[in-house]
């Protein structure tokens, strides 16, 4: 990617700092994302960025050895945009003041910043312009700044936050407390934009460079060796194989691992459409007994997933066996696995739950990973996917976790409920259908809760399950809000799924967003 300008993201653990990455490709900047402790004055001259943006972080500036940019960074001449943690640090190292949260100051969720009195400059063209004199933004954040360094200004302002907005324009240093990266900041987009025309950045980076360069890496990566490629039939593990088979070819065969947790007739219609479109060699490992064996009995949701994880590197090493020089294992790994489960790049964010494909592969495989999507949001993977030419019906399929019906079925594993959920979900998915929903919304599914309750059926008592359906909107994973369905559809999908699931007798709709919830149910 050296032929492109290149901008720097300093990486401080903020769990949305790939967010920064992605409005900046929406905007066709090529961007790299390293953690601080990486970040230091060689590299600096090395990758020798057009622009350094410092990410939000979780750490305070106050406390002694917390994370730091090198001084080099504010010494090379070009733009910076410290946000949230990174305008604090940003003005404590350049001679202001930060001081520790309290409850008048700290700030969390949505919040309006209004702009500072004076003339207003290219940095916050586009903002403050529909006549109400203030913006929304996100934020979060219990420290705050309370003495500016020397060369800012006060650009605007909130109620928890006297210096929302700073800058030295002379310096190009531009500093904000909030988010402008999530969607919760209606025109954060409009700031990105404004500080990369002020670097001079030419946008010259496309989906159409990212798979040039994603299929060159393959190629250098794999050389003459075989890939075999866990295949689920979703978007992600969809799109990673056509690219791997765009860059080897023959060398790759697909294993599709059927493991008792996928929805009804996944399986069958899984195979048929990747035989049906594509001459690539497929393995049906039919793999339920196994999988449900070691589930039973297990509660735990971090344990169900380890479980499946362990399971998965086992098949998936008995049919690497078999087929002769094979040396790779291929995942379609995404990055909001990866943020929820390790940190990237070794940062410092923190681990919010352990993803069945993520964090490498043991010693024992003898499988060395290919991973081409690692760094892409699931919106990127669907453009990756319309520029490789796969159907409508891959891309635009719902996502569905590697774990499966595991996750969506709180408490212990049976085959009972498996069954019953696999119903319940199927006729939920077809109502969203019916009603011309589907493309609308992100994610839906059922999930089974581990109760029962009492019901009137026939003049007869009823003692059976209770269900949560669960329907989101997103455009990267990273953050959701619940679909707002009609009374009249909830009701009338009440109603199907407790009049043709037998074992069902209440259903639940789940309104909670992410933050703070998570889309899945474990």
């Amino acid at each position: 990617m050296t032929q492109h300008d290149r901008l720097l993201i300093i990486d401080f653990g903020s769990q949305v700092t790939q967010l920064i990455a992605r409005r900046l490709r929406e905007l066709n900047v090529y961007c790299e994302i390293h953690p601080y402790q990486k970040v230091t004055d060689t590299f600096l001259e090395e990758f020798a960025p057009k622009a350094i943006i410092f990410s939000g972080g979780p750490d305070s500036v106050m406390r002694e050895g917390s994370p730091r940019p090198p001084k080099r960074a504010y010494e090379m001449g070009v733009p910076i945009l410290g946000i949230c943690y990174g305008q604090q640090v940003m003005m404590h190292d350049l001679g202001g003041k930060v001081e520790a949260g309290e409850h008048a100051t700290a700030e969390f969720g949505r919040a309006w910043v209004t702009p500072a009195d004076g003339p207003r400059p290219d940095f916050l063209a586009g903002w403050f312009m529909d006549g109400s004199g203030r913006e929304q933004v996100w934020m979060s954040h219990g420290d705050h700044v309370s003495e500016i360094a020397p060369g800012f200004q006060v650009l605007g302002t909130s109620p928890g936050a006297p210096f929302a907005i700073t800058a030295d324009l002379e310096r190009r240093f531009y500093a904000v407390q909030f988010h402008p990266e999530v969607h919760h900041t209606p025109h954060g987009k409009t700031l990105y934009e404004n500080f990369i025309r002020d670097a001079g950045f030419t946008g010259d980076w496309t989906m159409a460079s990212y798979r040039d360069e994603a299929i060159r890496l393959i190629r250098e990566q794999v050389g003459d060796k075989k890939v075999i490629c866990g295949l689920s039939g979703g978007v992600d593990s969809s799109v990673a194989a056509v690219l791997i088979h765009e860059a080897i070819g023959d060398q790759l065969t697909c294993v599709f691992v059927d493991h008792g947790l996928l929805r009804l007739n996944e399986a069958e219609e899984v195979v048929t459409m990747f035989r049906d479109h594509y001459n690539i060699p497929l393995i049906h490992a039919d793999e339920s007994e196994l999988f449900l064996g070691e589930l039973d009995g297990v509660s735990d949701p971090e344990e169900k997933r380890k479980t499946i994880g362990r399971l998965f590197i086992d098949v998936f090493q008995k049919y690497a066996s078999e087929i002769e020089g094979a040396e790779f294992l291929a995942q379609g790994t995404l990055y909001p696995d990866v943020i929820e489960s390790v940190s990237f790049s070794g940062g410092p964010s923190v681990t919010i739950k352990s993803h069945h494909n993520v964090g490498g592969l043991p010693e024992k495989m003898g499988l060395k990973l290919v991973e081409p999507l690692r760094e892409l949001f699931k919106d990127e993977v669907r453009a990756l996917g319309h520029e490789l030419g796969l159907p409508a019906s891959f891309i635009g399929r719902h996502p569905f976790p590697g774990p499966g019906l595991a996750i969506r079925c709180p408490g212990e594993i049976t085959r009972e409920k498996l069954e019953i959920l696999r119903k319940a979900d199927a006729v939920y998915i077809d109502q969203i259908r019916k009603h011309g929903l589907y493309d609308e919304i992100w994610q839906a599914f059922v999930a089974i809760l581990p109760v029962r309750t009492v019901g009137v059926m026939g003049d007869g008592r009823t003692y059976d399950y209770a269900c949560a359906l669960r329907a989101v909107t997103s455009v990267d994973g990273m953050t959701a809000d619940y679909y707002p369905f009609s009374h009249d559809f909830l009701g009338e999908t009440a109603t199907r799924i407790i009049n043709e699931v037998r074992g069902i007798n209440r259903v639940t709709y789940d309104v909670t967003s992410k933050p703070p919830g998570t889309i899945e149910w474990e």
